[in-house]
């Protein structure tokens, strides 16, 4: 046989492929140098930032609803409706709030006038109330007020529980709003009011109730406590309202103490009545029919509440 053979030395070839791993290696190398660098690894720079998203890019899914009232969360569905953020002052707080008559309880004569227990004897079921002498309503004024404070008393974390909102032919009767605060076990309870005293008489006074124990009432675990409250109350509404303790009852210190209210003899909590000035005096008048010196008077009495529970 012939030894002819047409393949190159095997020297040749092998130092070809000693140049193509070389240039193999070296790609690799730069290419992972590129890598570190962008990474920000081994103390590069660190990466760019992500572009701007397009403005016709989809906007990122929302996170779910809120909870109406939840604490820490946006207040834009909170149970108060302020549209801040719900507080947690009063979280886990029950307030009743007793928006004193009712604007039908003149349709209702009959069924007002009826005698009700109230421990130390019977009175009416309920009265009209007074009105200013241009004839606002102090119903039309209670019920308006007490929903500024219940605004206000919930957006600080407090449930709060109405004897009437406007939604009642007449009344309820003295002895069942005093039974509403008992049955929801709150911890503090204001019945809002406004006098009807002559010109001249001027000023707001707390009522609290005095010591009663005759029939169904028995207040001698809440005369302390309703005390309290009603300082607090009477406190905050000075200094909100700019008003003054009245100049006709109480001798100045804006706190008057009663037996014959059935809403404070029948309750089981902490219960006071403010009334807020003086319908038939055009000077408070004034002030009962302004709307901004309204809200001001939610403001003292959830205050003075808030204090009160802080205790």
């Amino acid at each position: 046989m012939s030894n002819g053979s047409t393949f190159p030395p095997r020297r040749r070839f092998g130092g070809t492929l000693v140049v193509v791993l070389a240039a193999l290696l070296a790609a690799c190398a730069a290419g992972w140098l590129i890598w570190r660098s962008a990474s920000g690894h081994g103390g590069g720079r660190p990466p760019k930032a992500l572009p701007a998203p397009s403005p016709d890019a989809p906007a990122p899914a929302s996170p779910g609803p809120h909870t109406p009232g939840e604490a820490g969360r946006d207040g834009k569905g909170d149970e108060a409706g302020t549209g801040g953020r719900a507080g947690t002052r009063l979280k886990g707080k029950v307030v009743l709030i007793d928006p004193g008559h009712n604007t039908r309880n003149r349709d209702h004569t009959r069924e007002i006038a009826r005698q009700v227990d109230v421990g130390n004897g019977r009175k009416e079921c309920d009265t009209t109330g007074t009105s200013t002498n241009d004839g606002y309503a102090e119903a039309s004024f209670t019920l308006d007020v007490a929903r500024r404070a219940r605004t206000l008393l919930q957006a600080e974390g407090a449930k709060v529980v109405f004897t009437q909102d406007g939604d009642r032919p007449y009344g309820p009767c003295v002895d069942e709003r005093a039974r509403a605060g008992n049955e929801a076990g709150a911890d503090a309870a204001v019945s809002v009011h406004a006098d009807g005293a002559g010109e001249g008489n001027r000023g707001f006074h707390v009522i609290l109730p005095a010591r009663v124990t005759a029939g169904t009432a028995d207040t001698s675990a809440i005369v302390g406590p309703s005390r309290r409250l009603g300082e607090h109350l009477a406190g905050r509404f000075v200094a909100l309202t700019g008003s003054a303790p009245a100049n006709y009852v109480g001798g100045g210190t804006g706190l008057d103490v009663r037996s014959d209210l059935g809403g404070l003899n029948l309750s089981r909590i902490p219960k006071v009545f403010l009334e807020c000035g003086n319908m038939r005096d055009a000077k408070d008048a004034a002030q009962l029919t302004d709307a901004k010196w309204r809200e001001k008077a939610a403001r003292g009495i959830s205050e003075g509440i808030a204090d009160f529970l802080a205790e």
